[in-house]
């Protein structure tokens, strides 16, 4: 019998039984009434050596990601063990890809190791249906889930996010007065980072004052090869653009070398941005101006906000970080 028994059957958090046993203030009478009847009744009595150190505490914490190959996450997945064993945690790292089912079941695999927390690394973790989402705001009644560029509200649900809107609506708003009329905008899907830096060019071509045009909205893998041929077949089907903003530095690189491929002058002919600041926007001749949406920052943020989550302390339950567009050679401004 553990303190995640006593949780599930008194309906309530694995903090909030925490807080009973320790006496913390911050329980109303009538829940902590309820816990340590559940506690009786099961007969749970916390072992004193166990909260000496931190109530059962594995001191390890599960990282899920979907592709640890992806160099944004393999980046991001550095940066949160580095900050989890500075605080004397462990962790247990999990690559999901991106199906659901496969995602719940290293969800599942995790809980049943008895982390302490869970931290999901990038946006994929988010779906568009709250249903989807079901299997996520369930588990965070056993304990505090952390949502690295993800949002999602819930009860010990804790989001660090790059405001993506903001640095795509800036990028693409620079690209237009900077004399360009035709931006091409490359995405690689619908996560709920994705959804943000769409809506973000969407604002900023009608703030510029043109018109939408669905053409110039392309989605594609993130592949070199499929994306450099897609903007050729886009350049041989008539769709005319003098400027690519990606949402991904590898579709950056692809326009580089369609550029290259179709005789175009960089920035002169077609301006370029790309979005992560990850190392392949230094690795092209022009190097590429891209979005750094702050990893780093992310990652340490996320932590040490789960680091208060676990003393118990009043944390926000949403945290936003400012990304910063570096300027290269493939834009002129």
């Amino acid at each position: 019998m553990n303190i995640y028994d006593v949780s599930k059957h008194a309906h309530v958090s694995i903090a909030t039984v925490s807080r009973v046993i320790n006496g913390n203030p911050n329980v109303s009478e009538k829940t902590r009434k309820r816990v340590l009847a559940v506690m009786e009744e099961l007969g749970y009595t916390p072992n004193v050596f166990a909260r000496s150190l931190g109530l059962n505490s594995m001191k390890t914490i599960g990282i899920m990601c979907a592709d640890s190959s992806d160099p944004w996450l393999a980046e991001a997945i550095y940066y949160l063990e580095k900050e989890l064993r500075g605080n004397g945690y462990d962790s247990i790292l999990c690559c999901t890809g991106y199906l659901p089912e496969t995602k719940k079941k290293y969800l599942e695999l995790l809980r049943s190791k008895r982390v302490d927390a869970i931290i999901l690394t990038g946006s994929h973790y988010i779906e568009a249906k709250p249903k989807d989402n079901a299997y996520l705001l369930e588990a965070a009644k056993d304990l505090p889930i952390m949502l690295v560029n993800g949002s999602l509200n819930g009860e010990q649900i804790y989001s660090t996010v790059c405001d993506d809107h903001a640095a795509v609506y800036d990028a693409a708003l620079q690209l237009y007065r900077s004399g360009r009329t035709s931006v091409l905008y490359l995405y690689s899907g619908s996560s709920f980072s994705n959804l943000r830096k769409i809506s973000g060019y969407r604002a900023a071509v009608k703030d510029a004052g043109y018109a939408i045009r669905e053409e110039l909205m392309v989605l594609c893998h993130k592949d070199l090869d499929a994306a450099l041929e897609r903007l050729d077949t886009l350049s041989r089907s008539g769709v005319h653009f003098d400027a690519v903003l990606a949402s991904e530095d590898i579709l950056a690189v692809a326009a580089v070398k369609y550029a290259d491929k179709a005789g175009l002058k960089i920035p002169q002919d077609l301006s370029i941005i790309g979005y992560n600041n990850s190392i392949l926007s230094r690795c092209t001749t022009p190097e590429i101006t891209s979005v750094d949406n702050k990893v780093e920052a992310l990652c340490t943020t996320t932590v040490n906000t789960l680091m208060k989550v676990l003393e118990m302390g009043n944390v926000p339950t949403k945290t936003t970080i400012t990304p910063e567009l570096m300027k290269r050679g493939t834009t002129d401004f």
